[in-house]
């Protein structure tokens, strides 16, 4: 379950279905991450081929990384719940 979002239209896309403040052409493969990261017990369930899932390093050694395009990843703590969902350009 999604308990904490840090991208404020990551947060207004999943609560109130409000893509504005995210790339129009990325609204649809957010919503399928969204939806099972906030589904998902384990992050093997997260684990979806060509996602591209992985655990970051460094600074953010914390967090797990899932391309949506290009460059873009949505980044996320994971312990049951999921936590800090972002909406980044890392790269």
């Amino acid at each position: 379950m999604i308990k904490s979002f840090k991208h404020k239209g990551l947060r207004l896309f999943f609560e109130n279905n409000d893509p504005s403040k995210l790339q129009p052409h990325h609204i649809e493969k957010i919503r399928r991450i969204l939806y099972r990261l906030d589904e998902a017990h384990s992050i093997e369930e997260v684990n979806i081929v060509g996602w591209g899932l992985h655990q970051l390093k460094g600074d953010l050694k914390n967090h797990w990384s899932i391309k949506v395009n290009g460059n873009y990843r949505i980044t996320f703590r994971f312990n049951v719940d999921t936590f800090d969902v972002d909406y980044i350009d890392y790269h």
